[in-house]
């Protein structure tokens, strides 16, 4: 069940000094790895996925108000959300899906908005917003260039049925039912191949950050994980 939901408007050079550089790709094609490689070189990165598991913790207001809309069944003995009878329910279930999307939604967008103001009052010069729905929410047309990770299909196809413990059919059934990945490679400002070694991957992630520095100026690097 996924919670992350970027609907909201970002318009560009909303946020101080601090540009948007959007990262996503398609499912399985190794968004998560890149995004961490760029981290290792002391890029600033809000992860839409971390920040929706985030606002639905224990004792939050997002949590509260999913018990209240979907009930108290929901919410397992340690007080955490379950994720996977969430997902059950809204999964066919517009309606449910939509008045999820009504809860999560401005919670996420006020946790980005946070997240990118600190960023710029830190004196970052751009950061990278790690997202998988960039592109079918049309929110690249408001950052300064879209990053897309591709994968090549049969890899793809691969990689989700050893992470999600699925036949072939059901990965090429969930492949099949997201957004096309070609789709958002067609709207990318720049496009890192994932079907290889992670050798492979570094040295491309290496290559377009010494581009983006020269564009947009080195990160300022940060203690923790910011």
């Amino acid at each position: 069940m996924s919670t992350e939901h970027e609907e909201f408007e970002v318009e560009k050079r909303t946020y101080a000094n601090a540009k948007i550089i959007g990262l996503t790709g398609g499912i399985a094609s190794g968004k998560s790895t890149i995004s961490s490689l760029f981290h290792e070189h002391g890029v600033a990165i809000i992860d839409a996925d971390l920040i929706s598991r985030e606002v639905v913790q224990p004792n939050t207001p997002g949590l509260a108000q999913i018990a209240d809309a979907f009930g108290d069944h929901l919410i397992t003995p340690t007080g955490q959300l379950d994720r996977k009878r969430l997902g059950s329910i809204i999964f066919n279930d517009v309606q449910k899906r939509e008045h999820l999307n009504a809860i999560i939604h401005p919670l996420v967008a006020a946790r980005f908005l946070e997240d990118i103001q600190a960023h710029s009052r830190a004196n970052q010069q751009w950061v990278i917003y790690d997202a998988a729905l960039i592109v079918e929410n049309n929110l690249q047309t408001g950052f300064e260039g879209l990053i897309v990770v591709s994968c090549d299909l049969e890899i793809q196809k691969e990689r989700l049925m050893r992470r999600n413990q699925l036949s072939e059919i059901e990965a090429n059934e969930r492949i099949a039912s997201q957004f096309p990945l070609q789709k958002k490679i067609e709207v990318a400002n720049w496009i890192i191949d994932n079907s290889g070694t992670l050798e492979d991957s570094k040295k491309q992630v290496k290559d377009l950050f010494k581009i983006l520095c020269k564009t947009f100026g080195p990160p300022k690097r940060r203690e923790g994980n910011g």
